[in-house]
């Protein structure tokens, strides 16, 4: 059901979720991105932060054991109330610093030591008078022992400061390497989904392409059958009606082919039959004048017969050239059994004919594709004078297969042309004592070619006539 529902959307519908999930997946893994920068950014900005006042901490701790000593000293000496109070506020500022450094994880042996020298100059500071000179030195002495702590403090701050520094590089360094592969995997999985979406939605594409390219191949037979999105298919079932359509007319066609050549050659047959019976004086001895009506009329007969023969002959051919059969072919050897076929011809004129170029193969019709050939020959022939030669050339082109007619004849007049390949035109200069030709040669040479794909061009080049045909079927 869920595919069928996916079926009915149209391909615009599909192309724009295909766009919008994979826009979504590089979304997701840029706001992915941007989520791990501001964590990253905020842990950086906190351990500054600590790092500053663990730093300002100490700093001041530093400067209250010297407001201590400075006061006990001065007060040992002067007695003074004033230095006594001074010196247990610095004191008592002095534990309210070292709790903060506790507080932001200072170790707990170095807390106990200061506190413990703390104590013992606390004691020998507020102890017994008559110790004298003797307190001021053990004084001195506890004092450069807490300086001593302070100074481990310090470089303890400083080491646990560092390694958080460190800590946060290699954070840093992980989160970089963690962006870095979610980038790549969504842009991975961004072209791979753009690569599977490409492929799905352009099959149905294809077949249409295929489809559209055998009703131009007059491949009928081939039933048409696109599934796909909503209105590719629907697409298919126009191109299916119109396969049908166009079968159906072609068998009109061929049924209306058959049907005027019986219905014109019975009567024309039973003219000429009756022309025939009138000369040879059935119906009684005919005279010079009605002998001579007797004869124009057989000729007439004659050449109506033969004027609709070639038209049934064309239609034909250009209805048969719709249906091809291709097939792997060199033309180069096709060309040399065309050459083969018609040695009889050539050399009653004395004439040389000569291939140059190939192998070179393509895929054709190799029967029609001779037809067209076998014509230009034989055209060629009729043209030439005697001794000349007749010229093949087979050469490549990106993505065409091309051959060069080229013979010694007279050529074609410029005025002929733009027409020599109209059916039943027949051009100005003609062969000295040939029958004239039907004028359909070269229109049959050019359907063949067109259901090929390519084109046959006459080009104005001289003395005598050069045609070029190019096949534009992938050269192999």
């Amino acid at each position: 059901m869920r595919m069928l529902t996916f079926y009915r959307a149209s391909f615009r519908q599909l192309l724009l979720a295909a766009f919008l999930l994979i826009a979504g997946l590089l979304a997701a893994a840029s706001l992915g991105g941007l989520y791990a920068l501001e964590r990253l950014m905020v842990q950086s900005r906190a351990a500054a932060e600590r790092t500053v006042q663990l730093t300002a901490g100490t700093q001041h701790l530093a400067e209250r054991s010297v407001a201590m000593e400075r006061a006990a000293r001065q007060y040992l000496v002067l007695d003074d109330p004033v230095l006594l109070r001074r010196f247990e506020d610095a004191t008592k500022d002095a534990h309210r610093v070292l709790q903060e450094l506790q507080a932001q994880q200072l170790p707990p042996a170095l807390v106990s030591r200061w506190r413990g020298q703390l104590t013992v100059i606390t004691d020998q500071f507020k102890g017994p008078k008559s110790t004298g000179q003797l307190r001021e030195l053990a004084l001195a002495q506890q004092f450069r022992e807490l300086d001593l702590t302070n100074a481990a403090i310090a470089e303890q701050v400083r080491k646990d400061s560092e390694q958080r520094n460190h800590r946060l590089q290699d954070e840093l360094e992980a989160g970089r390497a963690a962006l870095a592969r979610q980038v790549l995997i969504a842009i991975a999985l961004a072209v791979l989904m753009a690569l599977g979406f490409g492929v799905w939605l352009t099959r149905p594409l294809k077949r249409l392409e295929r489809a559209i390219v055998g009703l131009g191949e007059n491949r009928l037979d081939v039933p048409v059958d696109i599934q796909g999105p909503s209105d590719l298919r629907s697409l298919g079932q126009r191109l299916e009606w119109l396969r049908l359509r166009l079968k159906e007319l072609d068998d009109d066609k061929s049924r209306f082919l058959r049907h005027v050549s019986h219905e014109l050659k019975t009567p024309l047959a039973a003219l000429r039959e009756g022309v025939a019976l009138l000369e040879d004086g059935v119906a009684g001895e005919l005279s010079a004048d009605q002998r001579e009506i007797a004869k124009i009329l057989g000729h007439n007969t004659l050449a109506l017969q033969s004027q609709i023969e070639d038209l049934l002959r064309f239609n034909a051919a250009a209805f048969d050239a719709r249906r091809l059969s291709r097939r792997k072919t060199d033309l180069a050897e096709l060309i040399k059994s065309l050459i083969n076929a018609q040695q009889l011809q050539w050399q009653a004129r004395q004439l040389q004919v000569n291939v140059r170029g190939g192998p070179l193969q393509v895929e054709v019709d190799p029967d029609k594709l001779g037809t067209a050939l076998g014509n230009l020959l034989s055209n060629a022939i009729r043209f030439s004078p005697l001794g000349a030669t007749i010229q093949f050339s087979l050469s490549r082109a990106p993505g065409l297969a091309r051959i060069d007619i080229v013979d010694q004849g007279a050529g074609v007049a410029h005025s002929d042309i733009a027409r020599v390949f109209e059916p039943f035109y027949r051009g100005e200069r003609q062969p000295e004592g040939a029958v004239r030709g039907t004028g359909i040669g070269l229109s049959i040479v050019r359907e063949y070619i067109e259901a090929h794909g390519g084109r046959v061009d006459l080009l104005p080049e001289g003395p005598g006539a050069h045609f070029r045909i190019e096949l534009p079927h992938a050269v192999i």
